[in-house]
């Protein structure tokens, strides 16, 4: 959408048609301070809940999110661009299968756990972990998938213990608005959930100038490093995922059928703004060509519409300055020596604003920023390769490693290739779908950001880890390298080491020898 900021309010503004569809009340950073406020009051008295009570809250959620699908569907395309089919499969179905997966796994992720037995010099010593909440947690999200990616993080961070306030992207705020009625289905206490209403570069220097406890932000890589500059002033620890330039390569034995049906889906839902989307694709080059007439007629059929066109296969984008920003980068590798193979046709519906054809680009190289910077748009750039080395090497060079993917028939060889790519998750002969598992952890290497979020990896984060050290033989006066010292205590302490990790056996008893005439200290 493209969005207006007008006395108080943000207006909601359809991508596709230019309607208004709604207003969201504009806080100020005074109005965060007060939220923060709130919400540390509140989220003690939460976290000491017991996990099982926690949990109970969020059936709710899951009925409300099921009751409500068509309603919800509705308004993500509305507000965002994308087609409500793919609404409802890449948003609405992956937050009612993560409230369900967190509901029943909440529990076990955050159990107390013993570290084991580590050492027989502290057999007396026995250590527990337990996950102790931040306590007020900032969570910032995109306007690409604006219920999905912050509806996960709210979740987890609400289950986990800790109050939670969310700021959604002001081109999306109509989202947002439906995912805090999502979230106040739980009837939770007053001001452990809240909901702010910032311009983006207001939002992350509030977050942490008025005392977050942890932030999570999902965004570009220059804010995601100048918010992680400021938090550094106060140790704020942060979670950040910052985009994707994924390559997709495509083996001589892939079947290239569905190679390029998913290269579309992954390349195109969404009209390409899809962090974890395809932008690179590397193709063997015994089988380039027939790939590439593959690919041609598929994005040659696409049709573009909006939510009310049921027969469309892709949305519009959701601002003027992502199109105009998508365009340039085209324009640029066009420029240098790149060709457009295959293009969508123009949409039906005339009327349609924020349209960007579906394209594919050939003769591109990784000297032209298309393929080298992230994207955002329904573009792609196919590369063919005559080994696997050349192959990786392509897919790998990148300051990006969000996701990738690999396509072959022979899925031993392609998991060993995946292991080689730099990425946080590669799927096989799939892409732009393990977001939406939430058992599986969503975050990236290299500049594609720090932290993990879904799964256990990303509840963890949610979370800090405590360690509670008893000692089962507290009775005793005082451990062997307590004071008073003396020379003996010196001897025994060595003697310890020789007992334990002294070579031969003749060292290890003299040293354990040395060791029992200290022991008596202990009772003294």
């Amino acid at each position: 959408m493209n969005v207006h900021q007008k006395e108080s309010h943000t207006i909601s503004i359809n991508p596709a048609t230019g309607e208004e569809i709604g207003r969201s009340p504009l806080h100020t950073t005074a109005d965060l301070k007060e939220m923060i406020q709130k919400a540390r009051a509140v989220q003690p008295r939460w976290a000491a809940l017991p996990v099982g009570k926690r949990v109970t809250y969020f059936y709710e959620v899951q009925n409300w999110l099921v009751t409500h699908l068509d309603e919800l569907a509705e308004t993500i395309s509305a507000d965002n661009g994308k087609l409500r089919v793919d609404a409802l499969a890449t948003e609405v179905l992956p937050a009612v299968m993560a409230t369900a997966y967190y509901i029943r796994k909440a529990k076990g992720f955050l159990k107390n756990r013993s570290t084991g037995f580590s050492n027989i010099a502290f057999i007396n010593k026995r250590t527990t972990v337990r996950r102790v909440p931040y306590g007020v947690l900032g969570v910032i999200s995109p306007w690409n998938y604006p219920f999905s990616i912050a509806f996960s993080e709210v979740l987890m961070g609400l289950i986990s213990g800790n109050a939670v306030i969310l700021k959604t992207a002001s081109e999306t705020q109509a989202v947002g608005l439906a995912l805090k009625k999502a979230i106040d289905a739980a009837e939770l206490p007053e001001g452990l959930f809240q909901f702010v209403n910032l311009p983006g570069r207001e939002a992350g220097p509030a977050f942490l100038n008025r005392g977050i406890d942890k932030l999570f932000f999902t965004g570009s890589v220059p804010v995601g490093k100048t918010l992680m500059k400021m938090a550094a002033e106060t140790l704020t620890p942060v979670n950040l995922e910052l985009g994707g330039n994924d390559a997709m390569i495509v083996c001589e034995d892939a079947d290239l059928e569905r190679a390029a049906s998913g290269a579309v889906w992954a390349g195109f839902s969404n009209a390409g703004q899809s962090c974890g989307g395809v932008e690179r694709i590397y193709v063997h080059e015994n089988v380039y060509e027939d790939f590439l007439n593959l690919l041609k007629s598929k994005i040659e059929s696409l049709q573009i519409g909006s939510n009310e066109d049921e027969n469309a296969d892709m949305g519009v984008m959701t601002t003027a300055r992502q199109v105009q920003s998508v365009q340039k980068q085209v324009d640029n590798a066009l420029a240098a020596g790149a060709k457009i193979f295959a293009r969508s046709p123009e949409p039906e519906n005339k009327t349609l604003k924020n349209v960007l054809p579906a394209m594919v680009l050939v003769d591109v190289n990784h000297e032209m920023d298309f393929m080298r910077d992230e994207t955002f748009g329904p573009t792609a750039g196919v590369m063919p390769f005559k080994t696997m080395e050349e192959a990786l090497a392509l897919a790998n060079d990148s300051y990006l490693g969000l996701t990738g993917s690999v396509w072959s028939k022979d899925r031993k060889k392609a998991k060993k290739i995946a292991r080689q790519i730099q990425a946080g998750a590669v799927t096989i002969n799939d892409h732009l779908m393990s977001h939406g598992l939430p058992d599986t952890s969503w975050g990236g290497f290299k500049q594609s950001g720090m932290g993990r979020t879904h799964g256990a990896q990303g509840f963890m984060e949610m979370t800090q880890p405590q360690m509670i050290v008893d000692d089962w033989l507290s009775g005793l006066n005082r451990n062997l390298w307590w004071q008073p010292y003396d020379a003996s205590v010196y001897t025994g302490l060595k003697g310890l080491l020789h007992g334990l990790y002294g070579p031969g056996i003749v060292k290890r008893i003299s040293g354990l020898w040395a060791l029992l005439k200290i022991v008596p200290r202990m009772f003294k």
